[in-house]
């Protein structure tokens, strides 16, 4: 069946992931990629399907409303598939109104966008909103998030998410909109923007420069594969029953400590350095603010649903995402640089 998805923030880490999925395995399908290209947005990211014939690529900002709705108009969407956020803890705590804006304001525009394009029919449409795990606040040593777990953010960041989520499923309510959501936990692998603890670490041994890590390193979280995660929203938008939520988890809880050193272990293999080479580039810092313990997702639901599970387990997985940082080095370099920035001029604007 044709149809025409708006993908929000798809140049994105994630976003990029989902683009191309949707891309390659739906040809019939219009996708149309609609990112900010704010510091995490890169369209290096998807070099390797920019030219085929059912992607479009639109600069635009959904804090613009006039925007967002003169491209409903002009592309008459089916689908949104919205993953455009500000998502960094530590930029939330510096500049929380950023995230406020783009996070509930942005989602509010999208969401008026659909209900008034939509107005007249909304079968065969939907809303999918992407959320976070954070939104449920912080787990103790034992218990995981389900889709019942009642909201406790924490951050500027996970507030905001939630936010977001609550007005999503407000428009369900009252305008029976069609949506549906699902809380991922931390994702992991290729083109992911050297801020965060993976490709941050990963960099750093590149470099020779310190892995900091808050606090004693005891804080938990649960790992997802990006692939794996593109794969469940795929599903989940082709499957998924309008006003559910599903909750996507990787079933890999790992102290950030444990996986640091893990990282460390296979970085030293890769370089062909002596084992502990790397480690000794830990440092510990002082521990962000009100920073949660534990995350732990339970993905029951999903599996029995729809049938999802992850492809690969956490070891595999980071074996992968290393293997593309050293393939891809020059891409890392660029990100580091400001470089990438220069990509759009180049493909879009000289044109």
């Amino acid at each position: 069946m044709n149809k025409t998805i708006l993908i929000t923030g798809g140049a994105g880490f994630i976003g990029s992931h989902v683009v191309r999925q949707f891309v390659i395995n739906y040809p019939k399908y219009k996708i149309i990629n609609l990112d900010k290209l704010t510091y995490a947005g890169n369209l290096e990211n998807l070099k390797d399907i920019e030219n085929h014939s059912n992607y479009k690529f639109i600069k635009a900002d959904i804090n613009i409303e006039s925007q967002i709705f003169d491209i409903f108009k002009q592309y008459q969407i089916d689908g949104v598939i919205h993953l455009a956020a500000e998502s960094h803890v530590d930029r939330s705590i510096t500049n929380p109104t950023e995230f406020i804006l783009t996070n509930i304001v942005g989602t509010v525009n999208l969401l008026n966008a659909a209900k008034e394009s939509w107005k007249d029919n909304f079968q065969q449409k939907l809303f999918y909103h992407i959320s976070t795990d954070e939104v449920y606040g912080s787990l103790e040593d034992e218990g995981y998030f389900t889709e019942n777990t009642p909201y406790d953010p924490r951050s500027p960041y996970s507030a905001s998410k939630a936010s977001s989520d609550h007005l999503v499923r407000a428009y369900y309510n009252t305008y029976n909109l069609p949506v549906i959501i699902s809380n991922c936990s931390n994702n992991y692998g290729p083109n992911q923007f050297p801020e965060k603890l993976i490709p941050l670490a990963i960099n750093n041994i590149f470099s020779g420069k310190p892995i900091p890590v808050y606090g004693k390193g005891e804080n938990i979280r649960d790992w997802l594969y990006v692939i794996d995660h593109a794969r469940a929203i795929d599903l989940i938008y082709h499957k998924g029953k309008s006003g559910e939520t599903y909750n996507i988890g990787g079933n890999n809880e790992w102290k950030n400590l444990d996986l640091i050193k893990k990282l460390c272990e296979i970085m030293d293999k890769k370089l062909g350095k002596p084992t502990g080479t790397s480690s000794g580039l830990i440092q510990f810092v002082k521990d962000r603010s009100g920073h949660d313990l534990r995350y732990a997702i339970d993905s029951t639901k999903l599996l029995n649903a729809l049938g999802w599970k992850p492809s690969v387990t956490f070891e595999e997985g980071l074996q992968k995402t290393v293997d593309w940082y050293m393939d891809n080095f020059s891409w890392l370099k660029n990100v580091i640089t400001g470089d990438y920035e220069k990509y759009y001029t180049r493909q879009y604007q000289s044109r």
